[in-house]
């Protein structure tokens, strides 16, 4: 996925909102079963295909930036901006056309 970001010097935070908008926009357009992003938003079952919505609805984007906000300080995911761990949302990246920004989801483990 790509993002537009509208400056090359940007915070961490402003790439989670830029990844979460999009996202929450991309499925508001079309309203499919299966919500595929960042972060579950309310009242949604996590399944093997996404987040299923108890019903088809439009997902609000500022609720869905504060959720994965908060994921993110509570160590829900981390991001690896050119394969370097990010600490902080206020961290700032230069951004490059080669620039690579990975989140990494952290799963529980079954019976571990």
């Amino acid at each position: 996925m790509q993002l537009a970001l509208q400056n090359e010097l940007v915070t961490v935070k402003d790439i989670i909102e830029a990844r979460v908008v999009q996202e929450v926009e991309e499925y508001n357009k079309k309203l499919p079963q299966y919500f595929n992003g960042l972060v579950q938003p309310i009242d949604t079952e996590s399944t093997t295909n996404g987040y299923k919505l108890k019903e088809r609805k439009k997902i609000d984007p500022e609720k869905q930036v504060y959720i994965a906000l908060n994921a993110f300080l509570n160590n829900g995911y981390f991001i690896l901006v050119d394969n370097q761990q990010a600490e902080s949302l206020e961290e700032e990246v230069l951004l490059s056309g080669s620039t690579t920004v990975s989140f990494l989801k952290l799963t529980p483990l079954i019976g571990g």
